[in-house]
């Protein structure tokens, strides 16, 4: 009798410990996979565009054996199945080649310049969701009234207003008319030399390092510069997830479990934000997780009108200069960023979920 008491406990731990080590498993393979398929786009992408690598090197003036030595450097004069998989053991190993504009390693410039598109995208996926998750259930909780409407089209208007004239017309409007906000750039010039020479760098996010450091005069500079970009995004991201909690919620509140609560009598209030909201957390994760790898990758135009340092100009400024090495580590570094989020959406899909848990 006490043998079977047990053994069970211990099959029970046997088989949780098959099965996490199964979707771990399953997890790391799809992971592999989708990487390896976004350095196949990359490379052929690479290998189409109307840009010569090897002539951005050497310049127009170049020798032909001068061109065909550097050729054969980069490995160019290789069988195509070669290169690719030369590119892919440099890509794992976080070899993305020297940048031309900067004449240092690709992995080092990213690695300067992503945490201000990781601090902007950031603070601006915050600000959507603090706005665009009450005002979609302020609007699903009164549909067809004119709370509604005028919700659904704000959404509408932040959703397909392009997104370098939003950024140019709060420029010149809160910037230039009414100096409420900080110019293009992270920081003023002085206070850019104050940071470089005083606050250590922890993260790279100015916010995040000068509170740390409490050097405050910074940090209210860098949130003077970074209040207007991030609310641009801010606005788009919430247009997106406004009008997708709008949609959930009235996909909710027409179940009958909210009329049982109802009739039960419990607070309104505690129907639609508790019972209600509660049940679209699941979706609603996968939609945020998506907005902020938008936001990361389509931070471009938004970087490029408000001088921002981040990923977003220095793949544009090497594209204009032919650094195509620069160009693929960004695009790579973007794309792994992108599928990252969706496999941390994916796993808290599974943590709140307990039907996701059963069924996997």
């Amino acid at each position: 009798m006490s043998s079977n008491t047990t053994t069970l406990p211990r099959d029970g731990i046997a088989r949780r410990l098959w099965q996490l080590a199964k979707d771990l498993l399953r997890l790391f393979v799809m992971l592999a996979t989708t990487f390896l398929g976004l350095l196949a786009i990359t490379f052929f992408i690479g290998r189409v565009v109307p840009i010569d690598p090897v002539l951005a090197i050497v310049g127009e003036r170049a020798t032909q054996e001068q061109y065909e030595a550097a050729r054969h450097a980069l490995g160019l004069d290789r069988p195509l199945i070669v290169q690719f998989l030369i590119y892919v053991k440099d890509a794992a190993t976080g070899n993305f080649g020297t940048s031309l504009l900067t004449a240092k390693p690709v992995l080092e410039d990213i690695g300067r310049v992503f945490p201000a598109t990781l601090e902007l995208a950031t603070l601006a996926t915050i600000l959507g969701v603090l706005l665009g998750v009450p005002t979609g259930v302020i609007a699903a909780t009164r549909p067809g009234t004119l709370t509604d409407q005028i919700i659904r089209i704000l959404g509408l208007v932040g959703y397909s207003m392009p997104v370098f004239w939003l950024g140019l017309m709060g420029l010149l409007i809160f910037y230039g008319e009414l100096g409420w906000v900080g110019g293009p750039g992270r920081l003023d010039t002085f206070q850019e030399m104050m940071f470089e020479s005083e606050v250590p760098r922890h993260t790279g996010m100015i916010l995040i390092d000068s509170a740390l450091a409490g050097a405050w005069d910074i940090f209210r500079n860098a949130l003077s510069h970074i209040v207007l970009p991030a609310g641009v995004l801010a606005y788009y991201s919430m247009a997106y997830i406004s009008r997708m909690t709008r949609s959930f919620m009235m996909n909710e509140l027409s179940q009958e479990y909210v009329t049982t609560a109802r009739v039960k009598g419990l607070p309104e209030w505690r129907v639609v934000w508790v019972h209600a909201l509660g049940n679209t957390l699941v979706p609603l994760i996968t939609v945020i997780a998506l907005s902020y790898a938008n936001l990361l990758e389509g931070s471009v135009l938004t970087e490029t009108v408000f001088a921002w340092p981040g990923l977003g100009l220095y793949i544009t400024n090497a594209l204009m200069s032919a650094d195509m090495a620069a160009v693929m580590g960004g695009t790579i570094i973007v794309g792994a960023a992108f599928i990252l989020l969706n496999m941390a959406s994916d796993i808290l899909y599974r943590l709140i979920d307990p039907r996701a848990r059963a069924a996997a």
